[in-house]
């Protein structure tokens, strides 16, 4: 293994546990004030709250079921998709490799609650005139800027081997 593939892993594997540390310590700090009696509904602003609730479902609570065999295949599948989004950041260029793992950072912090609390704590309520986008996390943050990243670096690249031809 070249010098530059072992680089291209370290610098990987940091942006995976900034971002798993992040979603941790954002967790851990809202589930200390819930464990300290205190009520986890917060009004920030009128764009932003911080309301704690718990999902046995996927990204924005899509697929939550109370059913374990649900729960449980569910959680198989993230695991499987995980160890995918792992194989090709290895294979990847240097770029798409980082948004992979920024992906795999979000992704680790939201497995290891589904199977630690067996449900992932999302607060984040962002809404806009009694509207409000689903409940997430910074975990969730995490997984969605890495895959934009990755649309627009293959958009980039596209146009790249595009003019190339």
């Amino acid at each position: 293994m070249t010098n530059e593939k072992i680089n291209k892993l370290i610098i990987g594997f940091i942006f995976l546990v900034i971002c798993f540390a992040l979603d941790r310590f954002s967790k851990i700090y809202i589930l200390n004030i819930l464990n300290n009696g205190g009520l986890v509904d917060f009004y920030i602003n009128q764009y932003l709250n911080i309301y704690l609730v718990w999902n046995t479902g996927i990204g924005f609570g899509l697929f939550s079921s109370e059913d374990k065999l649900f729960y449980n295949l569910l959680t198989a599948i993230i695991v499987i998709i995980n160890i995918v989004i792992l194989y090709f950041a290895f294979i990847e260029t240097k770029i798409k490799s980082f948004f992979l793992m920024i992906i795999l950072g979000g992704s680790l912090g939201n497995l290891f609650d589904r199977v630690y609390y067996r449900a992932v704590p999302d607060f984040i309520d962002l809404n806009y005139a009694g509207y409000h986008w689903f409940i997430f996390n910074v975990a969730d943050i995490f997984i969605t800027i890495g895959i934009i990243c990755l649309i627009f670096s293959e958009f980039i690249f596209y146009k790249q081997k595009s003019n190339e031809k």
